[in-house]
């Protein structure tokens, strides 16, 4: 597998457009349509939230039932959750409009949306920009960043990952582009994800690749404990490669999941980053299980108590433990151990349970890099996982506080 510069034009065949719409923004891009010159394989997940958005509803629908799939269009600023059979009417009028521009049918049209919850799409205006990036969409690399610009909300940065590997004889790319921001929490978060590839495969293994995929990537991040109501991660696959079609787990399948992985853990990770000022990893090693590893540093990454001790490069052990303790999961304390590690050096603090004579100063160093990583080693078997997350900062709560003005 080889990373390479891109997004989701680095695939054959697909094609990127923005604009600025006007939905809620007045001087950004706030709209992005992703186009296959050739019709595609879709997969999705979608928020587990009981409260789910017009657009996720109405994607679930077109990725089990529609035979392919060729555009996706996105707004931002306005979310389209709890609008009622309002809402859920500009999705199939957004659909409806994507396709006679695009000439496509209407149900080959996915829709997403992030933003306020509660406000109605101004349609007249999504339709608006509908024309205008049917007449733009282009394969360069520059159209996919700016899409993955005009996709942004509260996010400080745009996302996008891209990756190649061998198949069959033939190049395979896989490509990706996400926003997300606050409203993030393990068990899809509030994010938007879109990854392409021109790989030939099944739409029974690109569905399960990806379901399995988000178990240990999107899943795994938290920045605020909140699940949105559009969560929303959609897989095309438009064949253009010319790869023996993948209709087997075989060793090109396994390339294939290998790449998918590292897509969506990069733009993961880039997720739980944001308002922040270190990216917190929390890797528990030596666990009974591996979903009891997940349980573990799922507990540690969502602690708002360890999060502001790693906004303050404080090494404060006892917070770590304590959110390992009421995980849910049993352990035996006494045997744990932890390290904390970064690009400045690594650093144990605490062996069987017991803090270790260690420096605070170098303790404070190492924790005063722009990624952190704590390693708890249960000692209790063979079984890891690891989850992402951010610090508590100032600026994480005033860019929430004030989202809707």
């Amino acid at each position: 597998m080889k990373v390479i510069d891109g997004g989701v034009t680095a695939p054959k065949g697909f094609l990127a457009a923005s604009t600025a719409a006007g939905i809620k923004y007045k001087d950004r891009s706030d709209m992005a349509m992703i186009y296959s010159t050739v019709p595609c394989k879709a997969a999705g997940t979608f928020t587990t939230n009981v409260v789910k958005a017009a657009p996720v509803l109405y994607d679930k629908k077109i990725v089990t039932e529609s035979k392919s799939v060729q555009a996706v269009v996105v707004n931002a600023g306005i979310a389209n959750a709890c609008t009622g059979a309002e809402g859920f009417g500009y999705c199939e009028d957004t659909a409806k409009k994507a396709a006679a521009e695009l000439n496509i049918a209407e149900d080959a049209v996915l829709v997403a949306s992030t933003g306020v919850i509660g406000m109605q799409l101004p349609i007249q205006k999504l339709e608006s920009g509908i024309e205008v990036m049917a007449k733009e969409l282009s394969d360069t690399r520059e159209a996919a960043h700016q899409a993955a610009c005009a996709i942004m909300t509260t996010d400080t940065i745009s996302k996008e990952v891209a990756v190649t590997f061998e198949a069959g004889g033939k190049t395979v790319t896989v490509g990706g582009m996400c926003k997300g921001s606050g409203m993030i929490h393990p068990n899809m978060c509030t994010m938007l994800g879109f990854v392409m590839t021109d790989a030939a495969i099944s739409k029974e293994l690109l569905q399960e690749a990806l379901s399995a995929d988000v178990c240990d990537t999107y899943n795994m991040i938290s920045v605020d404990g909140d699940t949105s109501t559009n969560d929303t991660v959609l897989l095309l696959a438009n064949g253009m490669a010319e790869n023996p079609e993948i209709t087997e787990k075989n060793e090109d399948y396994r390339k294939f999941c290998e790449a998918l992985n590292y897509v969506n853990t990069e733009i993961a990770k880039m997720m739980a980053g944001e308002g922040a000022t270190a990216l917190f990893e929390v890797k528990v090693i030596g666990a009974k299980s591996k979903e009891e590893a997940k349980i573990l540093s799922k507990s540690v990454v969502c602690s708002s108590l360890t999060k502001a001790a790693i906004y303050g490069h404080d090494a404060n052990w006892g917070r770590i433990l304590c959110a390992l303790g009421y995980s849910g999961v049993e352990f035996d304390p006494e045997k744990v151990d932890l390290v904390f590690e970064s690009a400045a050096g690594s650093i144990q603090i605490i062996k069987n349970g017991i803090a270790v004579d260690y420096s605070e100063e170098e303790a404070t160093r190492i924790l005063s890099e722009p990624a952190v990583t704590a390693i708890a080693n249960m000692n209790q078997g063979n079984a890891e996982a690891t989850a992402w997350g951010c610090d508590l900062t100032y600026d994480y709560v005033k860019i929430n506080a004030d989202y809707r003005s």
